[in-house]
């Protein structure tokens, strides 16, 4: 993609965070986009982050990959919004429900939709699918940083 991927956006104070952090040197570096109303990530995770059985993604790198591509379409649902620069958001509540064994070694793919905005709050659901079966849906509720408003 030609695009700048909203965490490309973030201030370098905000840029360190494990999953989608451009600036930490050991982190996953995940990359979100706008794809019409929805926005999409995709990540191929290594054999390293198998769970309890092998072959298959462990369930909290799960959680942290749409933890993370949710809070970037937070972000940047309300720079949108507000026409500002993109700003941070922290979660405040993660709800995953796991559907089918997530497969490593394969791409995945992370979708997020804003269901709502208000205020300094953004709600985004979330999917994340292999292959075309969908593995693992979420919502979660963000914060924007306060100051950042």
């Amino acid at each position: 993609m030609s695009e700048l991927a909203f965490q490309d956006h973030y201030p370098d104070d905000y840029a360190h965070c494990f999953g989608c952090g451009r600036l930490n040197p050991e982190g996953h570096h995940l990359k979100s986009y706008w794809d019409g109303e929805e926005t999409v990530c995709r990540y191929t995770p290594d054999a390293k982050y198998t769970g309890g059985f092998p072959g298959f993604l462990y369930g909290g790198m799960i959680a942290s990959l749409m933890d993370c591509h949710g809070a970037g379409t937070a972000a940047a649902a309300k720079a949108r919004e507000d026409n500002k620069p993109i700003s941070r958001f922290v979660t405040a509540s993660l709800q995953v429900d796991y559907l089918a064994p997530t497969p490593v070694n394969t791409e995945l793919e992370v979708r997020g939709k804003v269901v709502e905005i208000k205020g300094r709050k953004v709600t985004v659901a979330l999917t994340l699918s292999a292959a075309g079966t969908l593995c693992a849906k979420a919502s979660v509720l963000y914060i924007q940083i306060k100051g950042q408003e």
